[in-house]
Order: C-alpha cells, then structure tokens, then sequence
C-alpha cells in the first residue's frame, strides 16, 4: 500500500489525513505536539466565513496599517525592526495589489466548497464541535465605512456569495444582545462557526479508527527525496520528555505532504522550495459565561466589527470567543497584555455580560504574501503542499484537502 507522510497535525493536516484515507493511502501524520490541534488550530475566531474571504492586499490596508504603526491597540500592528524574511514578504504583498480581485473571488468559490464539504464530515462522523448554523453579521458605525463594504459586498457577491444589506434596526433584531448604535450592516445567513480544537482532535480519532498513524512529540529535522520515495529524519521533540531525545527515527514513505503551518517555510527549504509563509499573530479571548444573566445576553449570532477587526463566535451555551488583530513580530508567540485588554473592552463596550474569567490566547497564521493558500506539488515529484492559509485555514481546510488529496492520487497510484 501506498504510504503518505502528513507533516502538521492541525485542521489542514488532519482534513488531508481524513480525504487521503478515504482514498485507501496508509497515511502517518508528525507533529512535534503531544496531541493534535495545538497551534494556530486550537483557539482562533470561530468563524467558518465565506464572508470574510477578502484578500488584504489593497491600498486600503496598507495606509490604513502605515496610520495604525503608531497606535498600540490598533487591529494591526508591524515591529519595524529589520528581517530580510519580512520586508521580502511585504514586497511581494504590494506586489499582488493587482489580483486582488482575482484572488478574492477564488477564496470565496473555495470558501463555498470548504463549508459544504465540513458539514458534510462532521455528519458523517458525528463531530460535535459547537456548530452553530446562524450566519455572520458584519456591522459598520460610520456612513463612510459602511459605503466603502458596499464594493466589497458587490465583489463577494459576484463570486458566488449570498450576503445581503441590512439597517440597524434589523442588527437588532438579528443580534438582540448588542447595545451599540450601527450605522448599518451585512448578513450572511450561510455561514457558521465552531470550535476548531474541538473539530479536528474529533477528526483525529476518526482517522486513527480508520487507520491513519499519528507520530506525535515528533519533531522533523531532515527531508530527503529519493527517486523512489521520501525519507524523513524526526527527533523527540521538548515535549516529548517519555522518548530518548539522542535518538533519531527514520520514516520512509511514497511522498510527502507539508501543511506544517508557519512551518512550512523551513520545511520547503528542505525540499529545495519556496514557500513565502510568514507567521501573522493574532490573539483571542474565551469568555467563560459561567452566570446566566451573561449566558443569557452573549451573542449567539457570530458577529464582525469591521472598525475594530474583531469577530465573535458562541462556542456551546458557556462559551464566547472574542478574536482579533494582526501583529507582524516574526516567530514571537508572547502573549501580550496590551493586545488582549482590547478584546476585553470591545466586549465590555458592545454587550451586557461579564469579562471577569477570560481566557487569552495566541497563535500565529501562516500567511502567503498573495494571501492564498498553496495547493500544490512542490518542485520534486513526491512533495505536495497544502499550506498557508492565513486567516482563512478553519474556512478552507475541508476544501483544500479533497483538492490536494486528488493531487495526490493523479501522482501515486495505490
């Protein structure tokens, strides 16, 4: 039986592991974690949002990001300080100004699939994951930046998106929990959110029912390509204090799929490829609501607040997660007090409920300057990628899994 390597054992890796089972592969996952979902996949926004499949790269984003540099709680925040990796990044951001339209509407046909194909697992398998099928509602304080979303809407609509216009009164009625004065809004009743940890250590144990292998607490240290198939050198990593950390393992297989996250980036430089990712922060809060007057007045509808950057999801009936900002600082995984007391205001600010036990958090979303994901075979013939998702990875994964597992059996035949 054909044999396929998954690095990464996060909501990319363990969807690829999930489609390429299906298709018969005997399949082994490495992630240097004790368990799966540990990263970007374990706390982020929530939000399965086609929604939000607008790509970053406009002028727009960039004077608005060179006005919030001097602002500490501003939704973006760039460390000036000089790395070759970054400013190469950026360049090549402001370079695909000019498929920004392109590129938006493809995340969005993909977003659609993606949406589609995760309910259609989380039935199959029956994944409880704190599904709520109630949509996501944008909303806008000012006349100005309400106007500019309308383009915005007219683009996502174009690709395929069903997203109407919507007063403040209807807010209101759609979101009774909120006590903000809107200038006005957007409704995608399609969308969904859900908590990802929850969605893909469930997945996980459905892949190792159907066979898949796990080698966590396995940290990958050298790659490589043979004509006839992979070799793949892993040391325990510093979690794993059960192995013998002097002892290096040897997985061979038929080939090789990367969708290690912010990872990826040294482990296609392995692979003799370039895979431009780097790692954009971003930070959440769990509200635990453990009183019924806030279990009572927290949102259950997700919402984003296009001002602020933030976005909300009900994760059960004790739950609320509160996510946001985009923070350039390299492999820097801190979390920082003065990013997250935005969070808690925004929520102070927005609805009736207490903030008093929040759970913070970051993770780092592994960014392509173009802001699509990579689905594709690298440079050698038994290396694929499914990768660099940025903010979108819990939105696209179950796409681009099926798209890469098919890639993976036009090439290895079982």
């Amino acid at each position: 039986m054909c044999r396929i390597a998954v690095i990464g054992a996060g909501i990319t890796g363990v969807t690829t592991a999930y489609e390429l089972s299906l298709l018969g592969y005997h399949v082994t996952v490495i992630d240097k974690h004790l368990y799966p979902a540990m990263e970007t996949s374990f706390a982020n926004g929530g939000q399965l949002s086609a929604c939000n499949a607008e790509v970053w790269n406009q002028k727009a984003t960039v004077l608005k990001g060179i006005k919030w540099m001097s602002e500490k709680s501003a939704p973006l925040l760039l460390n000036p300080s000089f790395s070759v990796h970054k400013y190469a990044w950026l360049m090549e951001f402001l370079g695909n100004i000019k498929h920004y339209k392109e590129n938006t509407q493809e995340t969005v046909r993909m977003a659609l699939l993606a949406r589609q194909r995760l309910f259609e697992i989380a039935e199959k398998e029956s994944i409880d994951f704190n599904l709520e099928k109630r949509g996501i509602l944008h909303f806008y304080y000012t006349k100005a930046d309400y106007e500019t979303a309308i383009r915005v809407n007219t683009l996502l609509c174009e690709g395929g998106l069903e997203r109407y216009a919507v007063s403040h009164d209807e807010i209101k009625s759609i979101e009774p929990s909120l006590t903000g004065n809107y200038y006005g809004g957007f409704y995608c009743p399609g969308d969904a959110t859900g908590d990802i940890h929850k969605f893909t250590a469930g997945l996980a144990r459905v892949t190792q029912q159907n066979g898949v292998e796990y080698l966590f607490g396995q940290e990958v240290i050298s790659i490589q390509h043979y004509e006839q198939g992979i070799s793949i050198q892993l040391k325990a990593s510093d979690e794993n204090m059960d192995a013998d950390a002097g002892i290096i393992e040897v997985l061979n297989a038929d080939a090789v799929v990367v969708c290690g996250g912010v990872g990826s980036y040294q482990l296609a430089d392995m692979l003799g490829d370039r895979v431009n990712i780097y790692p954009v922060k971003g930070y959440s809060i769990t509200v635990e609501l453990r009183d019924e007057y806030s279990q009572k007045y927290a949102p259950w509808v997700s919402l984003l607040d296009e001002s602020a950057k933030i976005v909300t999801s009900r994760l059960g009936s004790d739950r609320l997660r509160v996510a946001g900002t985009a923070e350039f600082n390299g492999y820097n995984r801190d979390i920082r007090s003065d990013r997250i007391q935005p969070l808690v205001d925004w929520v102070n600010r927005n609805f009736n409920l207490s903030t008093e036990f929040s759970v913070p958090w970051a993770g780092l979303r592994p960014m392509m300057p173009n802001m699509m994901p990579i689905v594709n075979r690298g440079k050698r013939e038994r290396v694929f990628y499914n990768t660099g998702h940025g903010h979108l990875g819990w939105t696209l994964s179950a796409a681009t899994a099926a798209m890469i597992s098919q890639q993976v059996a036009q090439a290895h035949r079982i």
